[in-house]
């Protein structure tokens, strides 16, 4: 029966990248509303942080910079 358990923060994610945990200060109410989001998405908050920062760096590489 396979571990249901999710992996650890440095475990490899998808790709075989490796992962690196970090400390992150967040005000508690910014925080609230994060692990709202992350529930409502059905993902952990870890998880929902991490799409949250790929997306955004997905859209910043798309933009061209201003001539």
């Amino acid at each position: 029966m396979p571990d249901p358990r999710p992996p650890p923060d440095d475990a490899p994610a998808r790709g075989g990248e490796e992962r690196k945990a970090f400390l992150l200060r967040v005000p508690e109410a910014l925080l609230a509303d994060l692990k709202a989001w992350a529930d409502q998405e059905l993902r952990s908050l870890n998880g929902h942080l991490e799409w949250l920062l790929r997306d955004a760096v997905r859209r910043h590489k798309k933009e061209k910079p201003p001539a």
